[in-house]
């Protein structure tokens, strides 16, 4: 159905087993083909971010799915949690359309 969001969603899942995990493709936001599954949005609450930075935290991420962003995915949103920053915030902001590409006049 969607393989590359399923392989990210199954390799977070086992590499962090997440207290919280979203996953959403945003591609359709971006100026590539219907279906394309290019540009994901991962919301990850886990243990293993207890004491991180958010650079250690998405270093970690990109290490984890460094086969998809070699063969396709373009861009991660990251928004990395603690357990206990995901319980009182809750929150994510909502993304903005893509402004590149055929999108954005130059003139």
């Amino acid at each position: 159905m969607n393989p590359v969001e399923n392989r990210i969603i199954s390799k977070l899942s086992d590499t962090f087993k997440p207290a919280h995990l979203e996953v959403l493709n945003e591609s359709y936001m971006h100026s590539v083909p219907p279906g394309s599954e290019t540009h994901f949005k991962v919301v990850l609450a886990a243990d293993s971010f207890v004491g991180k930075r958010q650079v250690q935290r998405h270093q970690a991420i990109y290490a984890c799915l460094a086969d998809e962003l070699k063969s396709g995915v373009h861009a991660l949103a990251l928004h990395t949690f603690s357990p206990d920053e995901w319980a009182s915030s809750g929150a994510v902001p909502a993304s903005s359309n893509c402004m590149g590409g055929s999108k954005h006049d130059h003139s």
